[in-house]
């Protein structure tokens, strides 16, 4: 099929064009209303702008899909506060269930997370509470004694944490799709063509399913974790590579290994001390960590590695450097000036996520006092030649591009002042880091039909931009024209 999209703008121009699409591509672009082939469909755009389909290149999409559902903790300012909303909740939707909250940030809190506050809240009922940052869980007596008999304390942080929320789901698998197929029409409706997944657990079989159930909304690649990576290698899958029977649109993603913990959990690893004197956490020694992107490059998968702290990020960079090959790393939030070089000079991307930015200036403003200067500098990694790729990190931060651009390009929120401002980057190039095509010739017609031109927009305004269509390879998955 040739479908014209009649009556375009491209952004930073006033110029009116018509883009032809065939065979999921962009066949040409000419001026509004010349002399062109015989199209079977029309959809004029009157003037809209056109830009590429946005991604968000670091997602938990199966989280992200059941977080509307959980219990909101992300507005707390303490630990009681929180414990407060949990009663609310009992209290109206009471049951045995487990009662999952989602978004707690606790580093700022005046008052301890402590097993009695949910206890006194929610008595036997099992609740699990998971913190913003997806590192940490706060649970009750009764969800210790169901999912981690035994153990001390109030959290379960790390590795304990993450095996408890992949758990969290429910076990009928045809709700759990419903709700990522609402998540994907709500992605496309944000101008998103695509993810890259980073989920726990086994992203090939659950995603196969869904493709082969119907699942049409989004380009998906799937990343695999330490422990189904030599699955992955048996099967012959490679980064890059494309699933039979989805049409080309769930392809094989990176590696991810977890090098350190988070900020807000106080793991994330660091060479200065926290204000409690802890550096943080090494989830594996240089030596596991190299091995691990060996054989993961050595089979042809993509490595990514997690690295939070500015230790982290300079191990992670040490182990590129001794692989020779490139890979990503994923938040680099936390880089030593030194270091900012040798992104660009190893060939390694920067997989960041900038609304983490405006969730954590406080947080880091007190845990990294003296170093906030050097947390988050995208404007550094861009002006060394780094490449730079945006996600969201949902559900620790919400599946909209949108906001990635408008903190990259305002560093700020809310209507704070600028945090930093010196790391503000052009909206150009965070869109850019926000999308994989161009439009242009022979790219895929993946594309976003935005209201107003982004260019020239406040970051407000970024935040709020009306998307009016999309498209993946041709096909409208968001209408509203």
């Amino acid at each position: 099929m040739t479908l014209l999209l009649a009556d375009a703008r491209l952004p930073g121009s006033g110029d009116l064009v018509d883009v032809t699409v065939r065979a999921g591509r962009i066949a040409s672009i000419a001026p509004a209303g010349a002399p062109g082939e015989r199209c079977l469909e029309r959809l004029p755009l009157d003037g809209r702008w056109l830009i590429p389909g946005l991604w968000d290149q670091h997602v938990h999409f199966t989280q992200w899909a059941q977080t509307a559902r959980r219990l909101d903790v992300s507005r707390a300012s303490s630990a009681a506060e929180a414990a407060g909303l949990v009663r609310s909740r009992a209290e109206r939707d009471p049951g045995t269930d487990v009662l999952v909250g989602f978004g707690f940030h606790d580093a700022l809190w005046p008052d301890l997370p402590t097993r009695g506050l949910l206890d006194a809240v929610a008595g036997d009922r099992p609740v699990v509470l998971i913190a913003g940052d997806l590192h940490c869980s706060w649970l009750n007596t009764a969800a210790f004694e169901r999912f981690a008999p035994g153990a001390d304390g109030a959290l379960l942080r790390e590795d304990a944490s993450f095996a408890l929320t992949s758990r969290l789901t429910p076990s009928d698998e045809a709700t759990l799709d419903r709700w990522a197929a609402e998540a994907a029409d709500a992605a496309a409706a944000r101008g998103v063509v695509g993810i890259v997944d980073l989920e726990y657990g086994g992203n090939l079989e659950v995603w196969t399913r869904r493709f082969a159930a119907g699942f049409h909304s989004l380009r998906v690649e799937f990343g695999v974790y330490r422990d189904r990576l030599a699955d992955a290698v048996a099967l012959g899958l490679r980064t890059g590579a494309p699933v039979e029977g989805t049409d080309g649109l769930l392809t094989m993603g990176p590696f991810k290994v977890i090098s350190d913990g988070s900020l807000n959990t106080r793991t994330a690893l660091c060479l200065h001390p926290y204000p409690d004197g802890g550096h943080g956490v090494a989830n594996l020694t240089p030596a596991e960590l190299l091995a691990d992107l060996r054989f993961a490059a050595g089979n042809g998968i993509e490595p990514a590695v997690h690295a939070i702290g500015d230790e982290a990020n300079r191990l992670a960079l040490d182990a590129f450097e001794a692989l020779g090959a490139g890979g990503r790393i994923e938040h680099a939030q936390l880089i030593d000036p030194a270091d900012i070089p040798r992104f660009a000079a190893l060939g390694v991307v920067a997989s960041v996520q900038p609304e983490h930015a405006m969730d954590d200036r406080d947080v880091a403003d007190r845990l990294w006092a003296g170093r906030a200067a050097d947390a988050f500098p995208l404007a550094a990694l861009l002006a060394s030649g780094a490449r730079l790729a945006f996600g969201s990190d949902a559900p620790v931060a919400p599946l909209d591009p949108w906001g990635a651009v408008a903190s990259a390009a305002g560093r700020t929120r809310d209507g704070r002042e600028p945090w930093h401002p010196e790391q503000r980057i052009p909206v150009e190039a965070a869109l850019a880091a926000s999308t994989r095509t161009r439009v242009a010739v022979g790219e895929p017609a993946d594309l976003a039909v935005v209201e107003s031109d982004p260019l020239g927009a406040t970051p407000d305004e970024l935040r709020g931009m009306r998307v009016a269509a999309t498209l993946l390879a041709g096909r409208l998955t968001h209408d509203a024209l």
